[in-house]
C-alpha cells in the first residue's frame, strides 16, 4: 500500500467525480446555515465549532480515523471488489465517506445508496436510481439486471469504473448481501467494472463473519472497524474544532473536557452535542470559559442524551 502523509491534505476545489443518488440542498437549509449563531460572537467565533452535520472544514484526523481512511482509500484505489468500514453510531464514518467522495477523480462513477432495504429487484432498483438509470416498477428483474450490466460495460468502455457505496449497510439482509456479491461476478479477470463499499454499524461485521457468509467475506479485500476517541484525543479534538472556528485560546477547561469524555465515551457526534450545549449554557450565563460546572449543569438538566455510550449503561 502506498505511504500516506501524516496529515491528509485539506480538500481542494478540484473537479469531482459524478456522484449520483445525493439529495440536493434545499434553499431553506442554506438560509438557516447562513444565519447568525447564538453564541459565536460571544466567544469570538465565526462558526459553530460543534455542529452535528459533517463539515469537511472541521475534519480532524485522530489515529484511528487516519487508519480507517487509509483502508477506505486503499480499497477504492486498488480496485478491491468489496470494502467494508464499520463503526458505532456517531463514530465519524459519514465524515470519512464525504472526504473520500471529494477526493475521487472523474474516472470514477459513484452511486450512493443510503439505508437500502427490500427484495432483490428493489435493491437493484435502488442501485440503478443511484446511477441515474431508469428502473420502472413494471420492469422484471431480468430487465433491471440486463440494464445494469449494460451500464457497467458502457462505463468501462468510456474509461470509467463504477463504485457503489452503501451507507447504513447493516440494514441489508443476508440475501441482499449475497445479491451484491453476485454483482461483483460481472468483473472478469483484470477488467474491473464494479466495486462495492459498505459502510455500517458493528452489526454489519457480525453478519459478514457468519459461516454462511464465507463467500461474501472472501471478496472483502479491505476493511476497518472505527472505534471511539480516547481521552487525550478528545482533548485534541475539542481544541482543534475551536481553533478552526476562530478561537485559539482555551475555552473549555481540562476538567470540563474530561467530563465530556466520561459522558460521551469519545464518540465524536456525542462530543459535539455536549460541547455545543455547554457553549450555549456558558453564553446564557455570560461566561467566556466553559468549566466543569457548566458541563455538569447541562447533564443535570437532562438536555443531553447519552444513550448506549460505552461504559454508561442505560444512562440518559
Amino acid at each position: 500500500m502506498p505511504s500516506r502523509p501524516s496529515s491528509p491534505a485539506p480538500l481542494q476545489p478540484a473537479p469531482a467525480p459524478r456522484i449520483t443518488g445525493l439529495p440536493r440542498p434545499k434553499p431553506v437549509e442554506l438560509r438557516v446555515a447562513a444565519s447568525p449563531d447564538l453564541y459565536t460572537e460571544h466567544f469570538g467565533l465565526f462558526a459553530r465549532p460543534f455542529a452535528l452535520a459533517p463539515d469537511p472544514d472541521f475534519l480532524f484526523w485522530p489515529p484511528a480515523h487516519k487508519r480507517a481512511y487509509a483502508m477506505l482509500e486503499y480499497g477504492v484505489m486498488t480496485h478491491s471488489p468489496i470494502t467494508l468500514i464499520t463503526g458505532d453510531v456517531g463514530a465519524g464514518k459519514t465524515t470519512l465517506l464525504l472526504h473520500l467522495l471529494h477526493s475521487l477523480g472523474p474516472e470514477v462513477r459513484v452511486g450512493l445508496i443510503s439505508n437500502p432495504n427490500g427484495s432483490r429487484a428493489e435493491l437493484l432498483r435502488w442501485v440503478l436510481m443511484s446511477l441515474d438509470q431508469p428502473a420502472g416498477l413494471e420492469d422484471s428483474y431480468v430487465d433491471l439486471f440486463s440494464r445494469f450490466q449494460a451500464f457497467l460495460i458502457n462505463e468501462y468502455a468510456e474509461g470509467r469504473r463504477v463504485v457503489l457505496i452503501f451507507d447504513e449497510a447493516q440494514n441489508l439482509s443476508r440475501e441482499a448481501l449475497e445479491e451484491l456479491r453476485m454483482f461483483t461476478n460481472i468483473n472478469s479477470g483484470k477488467d474491473e467494472l464494479l466495486q462495492l463499499v459498505l459502510v455500517g454499524q458493528p452489526e454489519l461485521r457480525d453478519i459478514v463473519t457468519q459461516p454462511n457468509m464465507r463467500q461474501f467475506a472472501q471478496r472483502v479485500a479491505s476493511n476497518f472497524h472505527l472505534t471511539a476517541m480516547d481521552r487525550s484525543t478528545v482533548h485534541s479534538y475539542v481544541a482543534h474544532r475551536m481553533k478552526v472556528a476562530g478561537r485559539s485560546r482555551r475555552v473549555f477547561s481540562e476538567a470540563a473536557v474530561n467530563l465530556v469524555y466520561d459522558k460521551t465515551g469519545g464518540v465524536p457526534r456525542l462530543v459535539n452535542q455536549l460541547c455545543d450545549l455547554s457553549l450555549v449554557y456558558a453564553f446564557t450565563k455570560g461566561r467566556k470559559l466553559v468549566g466543569v460546572e457548566t458541563v455538569q449543569q447541562v447533564l443535570d438538566d437532562g438536555v443531553f442524551f447519552a444513550v448506549n455510550v460505552p461504559g454508561i449503561k442505560g444512562e440518559l
